[in-house]
């Protein structure tokens, strides 16, 4: 057995058997990486996977099993590497983070100014996506934190830590209707037409709920992943924004009236998580703390090797969790 065929095994899976995407993403040729699949399941004794013809159509169940041990083998070969380098060089290395465009676009951006005054040689990579995206970042090992709001079951593999709690607030240009009608309700939201984000309407507790659970059907003219963007059509008139309260900015946004929303809509919770098992480097505990000073290194380090959620949520039971709101 070879370390490049586990390699090959896992791409494959990643690839959802596409030996074709395998290949590329491998830099390799698709027959080699076909050969040396069924070189691993002579050496094994038993099938990896089902085909029809030369096409992989399902993993078996031991492939699963083999699969899983292999991607825990090159996570580990990965940390091998990863520790090698930081004992080289404390100061240098990569950090990767994966989170929605609210988080970089209105968190992030301090945390990460302080975190490049204080480690200048960390290249730092922020990628952003909705969460099924982030998610699949995860999945295929392409980051070292994931950083997003809510979707718990498409990341059951992390080990999460709050950051903050936040509400969702309503935005219309000055002059609105909505501005002297008195205290916000849902049924006065639905007279008008809304915009929101694409992910807000999805999910247990998502907002289409809320207004389901009210009677209401609201009307949705617009959805976006981009904040920015639904300001920028509420500012057009075509209709009433509902975004998180963070992706308000006093001074930009002063065009904009601000109505308090949070007695209509649950608070949400926003987390930063790594892989349960990942090594963690000395600056990976600093960013945290940068970005939630209430999640200290000592804290963190608590929480690695836990086998699950639940006991992560229990050592953290006691922290206090900030509420952010507009800047």
């Amino acid at each position: 057995m070879k370390f490049q065929q586990l390699r090959y095994l896992v791409s494959v899976h990643e690839n959802g058997l596409n030996i074709t995407a395998a290949a590329r993403q491998l830099h390799t040729s698709q027959p080699g990486v076909s050969r040396q699949l069924k070189m691993l399941e002579q050496e094994l004794g038993f099938q990896l996977f089902e085909r029809e013809g030369r096409a992989l159509t399902r993993t078996t169940p031991a492939g699963e099993e083999i699969i899983a041990r292999a991607s825990n083998i090159l996570r580990e070969m990965h940390n091998i590497r990863r520790t090698s380098a930081e004992l080289r060089k404390a100061d240098g290395g990569s950090l990767s983070i994966a989170t929605t465009h609210t988080q970089a676009r209105y968190i992030l951006p301090e945390v990460i100014r302080a975190f490049r005054a204080k480690y200048p040689k960390v290249r730092l990579h922020l990628h952003q996506g909705t969460s099924e995206q982030i998610a699949e970042m995860v999945a295929k090992d392409r980051v070292d934190f994931a950083m997003a709001t809510g979707s718990d079951d498409l990341f059951l593999q992390l080990v999460r830590l709050p950051v903050y709690r936040w509400h969702r607030t309503v935005v219309v240009p000055q002059g609105h209707a909505l501005v002297d009608a008195g205290k916000l309700s849902l049924k006065k939201l639905v007279e008008f037409p809304i915009i929101t984000y694409v992910f807000s309407f999805s999910g247990r507790s998502s907002l289409q709920a809320m207004f389901d659970k009210a009677g209401l059907t609201p009307d949705v003219a617009l959805t976006a992943r981009d904040s920015d963007v639904i300001k920028t059509y509420v500012r057009l008139g075509l209709g009433v924004g509902i975004l998180a309260s963070v992706a308000v900015e006093r001074a930009a946004d002063s065009d904009l009236a601000v109505l308090d929303a949070r007695h209509l809509f649950d608070s949400h919770l926003t987390w930063i998580g790594f892989r349960r098992g990942a090594l963690l480097r000395a600056y990976m505990y600093e960013f945290i703390e940068l970005l939630a000073p209430h999640l200290s290194r000592r804290l963190v380090r608590e929480t690695e090797k836990l086998g699950s959620q639940l006991e992560v949520d229990a050592v953290l039971a006691d922290i206090r969790i900030p509420i952010k709101d507009m800047h």
